[in-house]
């Protein structure tokens, strides 16, 4: 199920050896959050791992991506899902909603997805939040708040570009990921995001608590 609300009909036991997706966030003075990560309980499958890694590089897609003035939410919607159609396998819901401040935390009228006909502006905030269901099984989805950056000149092209800056600095379950699975610069992208979070979030935490991250934020591959 894409989006879970326990009833007496559908609670469950987290069971050992499972999945477990979290979709959270909150209002604060500076903005709304909206982050979604999916955990290991016990010990992983490696088709767990696969569908992770594979989710895990559709996310990667979109952080990365590179588009010129006028690009449209429809236009970058495929770069997410690209790794899971090679797979054969999708998502059926879009890729990222905007996000409002002091609104509601889908608030458009941008949004990556197969109907997102908004061009993307620099200073719009959206989620990147693909994901894979594997009914009556798991589901996984992996989200960050991404910020539109201003167009800028790359270096021997033509046209100035935008691209995204990654807003949440949560970690992905290390033990989930399958190195194999990713391509050097995806794995470049891992580890540099890894290391931004361990860095500007260590400093922020209690010390009892700095063990764990530093072990959740190693480098991979």
């Amino acid at each position: 199920m894409v989006h879970y609300r326990p009833t007496n009909a559908s609670k469950r036991v987290l069971d050992k050896n499972s999945l477990y997706l979290i979709d959270s966030g909150g209002q604060y003075v500076d903005g709304t959050t909206d982050v979604t990560r999916t955990v290991a309980i016990g010990k992983p499958t490696a088709e767990m791992k696969r569908h992770y890694s594979l989710v895990l590089k559709a996310h990667i897609g979109i952080a990365t991506a590179r588009f010129p003035k006028g690009t449209r939410g429809q236009d970058l919607d495929p770069f997410a899902r690209r790794p899971l159609w090679e797979a054969g396998i999708d998502f059926d819901h879009g890729t990222g909603h905007g996000v409002g401040s002091y609104l509601s935390v889908h608030e458009g009228p941008q949004r990556l997805s197969r109907l997102g006909s908004e061009v993307l502006e620099p200073g719009m905030i959206l989620s990147n939040e693909p994901g894979y269901y594997r009914e009556g099984q798991y589901g996984i989805r992996l989200e960050n708040l991404i910020l539109v950056t201003p167009l800028t000149k790359i270096e021997g092209g033509e046209r100035e570009m935008m691209g995204f800056e990654t807003l949440t600095l949560v970690p992905f379950d290390r033990r989930l990921i399958d190195p194999k699975l990713f391509d050097p610069s995806e794995l470049a992208w891992l580890n540099a995001y890894h290391a931004r979070v361990r860095r500007e979030v260590e400093p922020l935490i209690l010390s009892d608590d700095r063990p764990w991250l530093r072990h959740a934020t190693q480098k991979i591959g």
